[in-house]
């Protein structure tokens, strides 16, 4: 049979210089180490220049030189470090995780109830009120013993089975190699303590271990949600078709990917622009606060710039294209994005950097124990069980649960306050950081603007601009229907692409629109706009009435003050980085006390501005909310989003509050603060039993039964004091 040659070609794109790009799914990536085993290892694969794993979401970006390797040498490699890769498939990716998911959950159940089980016959032998048990009820409970542990071990174990074998196929160790040695020598002996009809046997403990660390694997997953891929998300923003416009005149919606550079397309009224390009027909007022962060609604006519993602609100738009698909400003945040979030995915969490050094020194303390007893003449069958009960009571069952046990109570106190995670090591992060950085438009303040003058009107000629209002679909009108109060919108109300909305009523005229719709003198708007600098402006006219004049801008959050306030008394440091206008920015502050503020911002900008301040060795908290703060919030140590936030910058933040207050903001680095010193009071209680426990197993006066016992009391004692945080976080922030 032929072979069947790969096409790589939808998988790989071109980079600067000359090098080409793939992401890669890779299966079997549990911890930091193997995040650094595989980076090593690719860099000595000649051609490669630049390997990086996301060990969250267990995503591998891989440049290489194509005159020195290709994909199939790069996956290659990666099989020989013993992990399984792929080119990155959204699809597979979700499916692949919701399985492992499902299996882990699956392996803890069957664990739990086999653990109860053999416990209950345990208790029974050796239980004080039971003194006539005969050597035959023993040996029968054994069996039993044995019946139902053996095949629970086969099957709760693989997560740590697999994952064991991968790494010690490519000569190397991680935390599951102790455990998987652990069980299989408990379970090996006990049944040869069964056959030869000795009185003990130690079931109990291998199943008592496969359930406790099933339980901090569970937790760990758990927190470690993985974020949506950039492209899934990316599409929310971006038109996956457009109208483009033929050679013969003829209009036909077409798939983004077959518009070229030079092509005209149309954009409808309430569409979202699909590529960036120049208008060379029409005019339409563009709402492109995500993409630039700036707050006004502007009026593009014949020769001005649009980009995609931007939201054409109220006209009919020929538009020659100049960027479609890849080389878009969108394309381009988010190119930004996954460079970010690859350079942030090497923070290791506090578990990870405790057991760094464990595994070696579990498989030299047992090893050690067993020469010695061998050697002091104790015979091969007793130290090994000394070697066992070491294995067993140094089990990473109390540091596998040490940070996992933390995150859950930590997040559900978060949930709480309005807060939602997006990973496990965003407390340890939010917990670290010594400045904050605000975007301004939808975060600092609300995300759709709010009348703050309606002039003198009266309560009915209100109502009468509200129900006109609601006709309409843009932003202003839509903050004037809002302030009004009304539900029905006037009958036959028509509106003017660009201009605004007018209505016949008892013979009157109304209009609610631009001041020049509603016949408003240049003199009379530029004085009430010189008294109100930074605001928007629409006006109302009931027939030959003078018109009104409506001041529009998006106002701070209620608590935005306050939460400020209380992060200066907490010692961070606070800026504001915008795309808005430095009108805009300015006020706001002024009013919130702040001097650090930068206006006028793209989404590099706002990246390089953050690189700067880790350079000064700062940890960046970046709040913000528009796709042009996607990068940004991926670039820094920690990012939140409010709830109104572009899918996009939500999918980049690792952190989603809710509501239209920031104290959210405070309290959750209050939790996660109170959380890491819990952390680290669980890592030092784990510490302190392996001091205080092992001589004691060393010696030979623990039974891997007694050891079982003991490895579950110190998993219960760094959950118990995990739980501790629910008290510690009640009225923080």
């Amino acid at each position: 049979m032929a072979e069947v040659l790969k096409d790589w070609d939808a998988f790989v794109t071109p980079r600067e210089g000359g090098v080409l790009h793939m992401d890669l799914a890779v299966d079997g990536v549990h911890c930091a180490a193997c995040m650094a085993k595989i980076e090593r290892g690719l860099a000595k694969v000649p051609g490669i220049t630049h390997a990086r794993l996301n060990l969250t979401t267990k995503r591998l970006a891989v440049d290489w030189s194509p005159m020195e390797a290709d994909p199939g040498t790069i996956l290659s490699a990666v099989e020989a470090l013993g992990y399984t890769a792929y080119p990155f498939d959204p699809a597979r990716h979700e499916a692949a995780d919701a399985a492992e998911s499902a299996q882990i959950l699956r392996c803890l159940a069957v664990a739990g109830f086999a653990a109860m089980n053999i416990m209950l016959l345990s208790v029974s032998i050796w239980s004080g009120n039971v003194t006539d048990i005969t050597p035959e009820t023993r040996r029968f409970f054994h069996w039993i013993s044995a019946l139902i542990a053996l095949p629970t071990a086969v099957y709760a174990g693989r997560p740590f089975y697999l994952s064991a074998w991968r790494a010690l196929r490519v000569r190397s160790l991680n935390m599951d190699v102790p455990i998987t040695i652990g069980v299989f020598l408990a379970l090996a002996l006990s049944v040869v303590q069964t056959v030869t009809h000795a009185p003990e046997a130690y079931y109990d403990s291998a199943v008592m271990l496969l359930f406790f660390l099933l339980v901090g694997r569970f937790l760990d997953r758990n927190m470690r949600r993985r974020t949506r891929s950039f492209a899934e998300n990316i599409a929310t923003l971006r038109s996956e078709t457009a109208a483009k416009v033929l050679p013969d005149g003829s209009v036909r919606e077409v798939p983004v990917s077959r518009i070229d550079p030079g092509d005209r397309v149309l954009a409808h009224p309430g569409e979202r622009i699909a590529v960036d390009g120049i208008i060379e027909d029409g005019a339409a007022d563009i709402d492109q606060s995500l993409v630039t962060g700036e707050t006004r609604v502007e009026r593009a006519g014949i020769g001005a710039r649009v980009y995609a993602g931007t939201m054409n609100l109220d006209g009919m738009l020929s538009i020659r294209v100049t960027a479609a698909g890849r080389g878009t400003m969108l394309d381009e945040v988010n190119r930004l994005l996954e460079t970010a979030a690859q350079d942030r995915s090497r923070y290791v969490q506090l578990a990870d950097r405790a057991a760094r050094l464990y595994a070696p020194l579990v498989h030299g303390a047992a090893a050690a124990t067993f020469l010695f007893w061998l050697l002091w003449g104790a015979g091969w069958q007793p130290s090994l069980v000394i070697a066992i009960s070491v294995l067993i009571i140094t089990c990473p069952c109390a540091l596998g649960l040490a940070i996992p046990a933390v995150q859950v109570v930590a997040s559900g106190l978060l949930f709480r306050n309005g807060v939602l995670l997006n990973g496990g090591d965003v407390i340890e992060r939010l917990a670290g950081v010594d400045t904050v950085v605000f975007d301004k438009t939808g975060t600092l303040t609300m995300p759709a603007p709010e009348l703050v003058d309606s002039g003198r009107m009266t309560k009915q000629a209100m109502g009468l601009a509200g129900r006109l209002a609601l006709t309409s679909t843009h932003p202003l009108a839509s903050a004037v229907a809002s302030a009004s109060g009304q539900v029905a919108p006037l009958p036959r109300a028509r509106e003017e692409a660009g201009r605004g909305v007018t209505a016949n009523m008892s013979g009157r005229t109304l209009k609610l629109g631009s001041p020049e719709f509603c016949g408003v003198e240049k003199r009379r708007l530029d004085a009430f706009l010189h008294t109100r600098p930074g605001v928007s402006v629409i006006a109302f006219r009931d027939g030959d009435d003078p018109a009104v004049l409506f001041a529009l801008t998006q106002v701070l959050r209620p608590d935005a003050v306050e939460a400020v306030n209380r992060l200066k008394r907490a010692g961070l440091a606070i800026e504001i980085l915008s795309g808005d206008r430095p009108q805009a920015v300015g006020p706001v502050a002024e009013t919130l006390g702040l001097e650090d503020w930068r206006a006028g911002l793209k989404p590099a900008d706002k990246i390089a501005r953050i690189r700067e301040l880790q350079a000064e060795g700062r940890k960046v908290l970046m709040v913000g909310d528009g796709l042009n703060d996607a990068p940004a919030l991926a670039a820094a140590h920690v990012s939140m989003s409010p709830v109104s936030a572009a899918h996009l910058s939500q999918a980049a933040a690792d952190a989603v509050f809710l509501g239209d207050a920031l104290m959210p903001i405070v309290r959750a680095r209050a939790v996660s603060v109170a959380a890491r010193r819990v952390m680290k009071e669980n890592l030092a209680l784990a510490a302190l039993y392996n001091l205080f426990a092992v001589p004691f197993a060393v010696a030979g006066f623990v039974t891997p039964l007694i050891a079982a016992i003991a490895m579950s009391g110190s998993s219960l004692t760094v959950t118990g004091n995990a739980l501790r945080l629910r008290w510690l976080g009640r009225g923080k922030g």
